[in-house]
């Protein structure tokens, strides 16, 4: 399939206004076929494609997310007649946030730096102390260490609400606008992220549930959603993190609705792990996602065909 004439390779990765009306000038000269009329549902998950992960000079910017990002945009325009539905997780977050240095103080009074792990032995000893919400903290620490076997780890400032990082990187924006006007298809936009109290990985879940918050606990609504999909493609940042927690949080529910794993395909040539100079992210993430292919889980490339039975 050609792609669109508003579609320009070496723009990807680069700041720039979305050209809205031209693209649904385009969309609109082509007679598509509308989403409504899909007797097979294809839905398109895409985590975090946000400019502070994807571009190079991102706050929070994960190797090879530039390359990931041109195959993702690619696969949607040769899959566009395939794909009923694209959802899009925003991470957003606020300045004071218990994975940000200013959240956090040695014994000397120094906040730590970013990625930093922090744990809960290090706040039982005092080595570091919350400046906010020191009990829940405390408990968040230990929590998370006893839930979801992971450390706290502190992170550079990113995707803050209001900020550019924070924004679908531009190119793969127009993408996602074409789609919806081709095939009159709405898009949604799922906000995660803003409990300053938790970490909010997954697109599904926050790591540690806050049941007073809104979004605090299991989207019960977007997995019901889910479940009305024939296929489900993921694409997305990171890997490591949000990618993988979003598939933790579906391969969870494997008991209670055992075919939602069977429709997943991971797209892991649209995805990057975040690095780190002294854990393997990647790895861990590989070996998890090994463990949900024993499961059902598959993982497919771009260029794969796209399973439409």
């Amino acid at each position: 399939m050609s792609f669109p004439n508003f579609y320009e390779r070496q723009r990807i990765g680069t700041l720039f206004r979305p050209r809205i009306s031209e693209v649904v000038r385009v969309a609109n000269s082509i007679a598509f076929k509308p989403s409504q009329r899909d007797e097979r549902r294809i839905l398109l998950l895409l985590v975090d494609p946000q400019v502070d992960f994807v571009h190079v000079d991102g706050s929070l910017s994960v190797p090879g997310a530039v390359g990931d990002a041109r195959r993702t945009i690619e696969w949607l325009f040769n899959n566009l007649e395939q794909v009923t539905d694209i959802v899009v997780s925003l991470d957003s977050h606020y300045p004071l946030h218990i994975f940000y240095p200013g959240w956090w103080v040695d014994e000397e009074g120094e906040h730590p730096e970013a990625l930093t792990p922090i744990t809960s032995r290090e706040v039982d000893d005092g080595r570091w102390r919350p400046v906010f919400e020191a009990d829940w903290s405390r408990y968040y620490v230990h929590e998370l260490e006893k839930k979801a076997k992971k450390t706290l780890l502190i992170w550079p400032y990113h995707t803050m609400i209001g900020t550019v990082g924070h924004s679908i990187t531009p190119a793969l924006y127009e993408a996602i606008t074409y789609h919806s006007e081709a095939r009159r298809s709405q898009p949604t936009y799922v906000i995660k992220g803003r409990i300053p109290k938790t970490e909010h990985y997954s697109l599904l879940e926050p790591e540690v549930k806050v049941l007073n918050e809104p979004e605090g606990s299991l989207n019960t609504e977007l997995l019901k959603r889910m479940l009305t999909y024939d296929r489900i493609y993921i694409a997305g940042q990171a890997k490591s993190h949000c990618v993988l927690e979003t598939v933790v949080s579906i391969v969870s529910r494997a008991d209670a609705q055992p075919e939602l794993i069977t429709k997943v395909r991971l797209l892991t040539d649209c995805m990057s792990s975040v690095v780190h100079p002294d854990i393997d992210f990647e790895t861990m993430a590989n070996e998890t996602l090994e463990q949900f292919a024993k499961l059902g889980l598959q993982r497919v490339s771009a260029i794969d065909p796209v399973d439409i039975w």
